[in-house]
């Protein structure tokens, strides 16, 4: 994990020029608690999710950012974000972790076409283990379902879902679900959604 300047190589790697969005997970306006400096050294801070990676960041903000909890940020913004800094869940303060369930599900719902596709475009990982079975109570049975339903045709959204796959409830929270173990367990083997640099 390291600190970066707004612009520099850690933003601009992987977007390919395309800003990159999060949302704020936690807001605090005069810098963390136990920062001893004085006021007028100490930077108001954001905790974000990232849209299109999950990543998890600090973001030191200008003073005039005028950000709050909910609002969507361009990290590339460099009137609003001085630094950012990638963290690992167990760095977020409590406030985050308490809003991080909703913002996942808000992500979701919002790039709906795009984590349908996840359904329609799953691929095997090895012999035995398919991508599906990653999501959490997808079986082998429940696996072939979905892939016997998509053979047929390209799942649209989470409704047609829902309605074709029998036994698959709620496809929309088994992702949330699954993005949200990605965010909070270092050690699994296996990641789909979140990028995690010890992957790399």
């Amino acid at each position: 994990m390291s600190d970066s300047e707004s612009g520099s190589d850690e933003e601009s790697e992987g977007m390919s020029g395309a800003a990159e969005i999060a949302v704020v997970l936690d807001f605090l306006p005069h810098g963390r608690a136990e920062d001893d400096r004085p006021q007028y050294e100490k930077s108001p801070l954001a905790y974000v999710l990232t849209e299109e990676e999950f990543r998890l960041a600090e973001l030191e903000l200008e003073a005039d950012a005028g950000i709050g909890i909910g609002d969507r940020i361009d990290l590339g913004d460099e009137d609003a974000v001085a630094r950012i800094r990638d963290i690992e869940y167990e760095d977020l303060p409590s406030g985050a972790r308490s809003e991080i369930e909703y913002v996942a599900e808000e992500i979701v719902v919002s790039n709906e076409e795009r984590f349908v596709d996840f359904y329609n475009d799953a691929q095997p990982i090895t012999l035995r283990l398919h991508q599906l079975n990653l999501l959490p109570g997808i079986g082998k049975k429940l696996r072939n379902n979905i892939l016997d339903a998509r053979d047929r045709r390209p799942f649209g959204s989470f409704t047609d879902l829902e309605g074709r796959v029998d036994g698959l409830h709620n496809p929309k929270d088994v992702l949330v679900e699954r993005i949200l173990e990605e965010l909070r367990e270092d050690d699994l083997k296996y990641r789909t959604f979140v990028r995690h640099d010890d992957a790399e």
